[in-house]
């Protein structure tokens, strides 16, 4: 049986292509995430194409993800953060529709949120965002974030190191928490997957008994699926709250 974490190879597609010593041939990794930009581009633009007053499915569909970031990033940036709108919707919409396509069957996409280049890369371009966002919102008085209201002064020498390393480490873990999850149950997946096939193949009792890890799958699936669109909301909805504390500090 084949390793369940082989699923997470990096292959190149074509002919290997190199500049200045490094490694540009395009792979299934790149390929994922262009099938992604074109599935969330066609979902949105053949959705809102007719622009409908009584929207069909397809215009409730994009209206109702729409609404939904919309929402959330009312409630937790405030009317001072609309304008970052467009970026919280397309971050949230790539995010989700990398993991839904990742967990298409038989097609065997490459989920590349299993990768922590991908998520830490996102992570960290968020992280500087909301860095140049509080500075220039706030100016200088943006430190004043790692120095909690109303602390001694003799506890900031605690507190201010604290709320440093806790800010640093904001890109580790919004980046750790969609890579973790997206690797977890795509290997848990392959793994049951295994069980069925070796149980099918040695014939007999033990075939019949391939139905317990296919129901397994089954339920794992429906999981996976829970779990894709929780984590694009998660991490749509941390950057929201980082965004929040670069525009109205604590």
């Amino acid at each position: 049986m084949a390793s369940p974490l082989e699923q997470f190879t990096i292959k190149p597609w074509g002919p290997a292509l190199e500049i200045a010593g490094y490694d540009v041939s395009f792979t299934n990794s790149a390929a994922a995430m262009v099938a992604t930009l074109v599935v969330v581009t066609f979902f949105i633009t053949f959705g809102m194409r007719k622009n409908a007053l009584v929207p069909g499915r397809w215009q409730s569909g994009v209206e109702m993800c729409y609404e939904f970031i919309a929402k959330m990033l009312g409630d937790t940036a405030g009317p001072a953060g609309r304008k970052y709108f467009p970026f919280i919707f397309t971050l949230f919409m790539f995010v989700l529709a990398a993991n839904l396509i990742g967990m298409i069957p038989w097609l065997h996409p490459f989920t590349f949120t299993s990768h922590i280049a991908v998520t830490f890369a996102m992570a960290f371009f968020v992280f500087v965002g909301v860095t140049i966002i509080g500075f220039a919102t706030h100016g200088l008085k943006f430190f004043g974030f790692f120095v909690p209201d109303g602390a001694p002064w003799y506890l900031l020498l605690i507190l201010v190191p604290i709320e440093v390393i806790s800010y640093l480490s904001r890109p580790i873990s919004l980046s750790v928490r969609l890579f973790a999850n997206m690797v977890a149950g795509h290997t848990m997946l392959k793994v049951f997957g295994g069980f069925v096939v070796s149980l099918g193949a040695l014939g007999g009792i033990f075939a019949a008994s391939a139905f317990l890890p296919f129901a397994f799958i089954v339920a794992l699936t429906g999981l996976e699926l829970l779990v894709a669109c929780l984590q694009a909301y998660v991490f749509a909805m941390l950057t929201c709250l980082y965004l929040n504390d670069a525009l109205h500090m604590h």
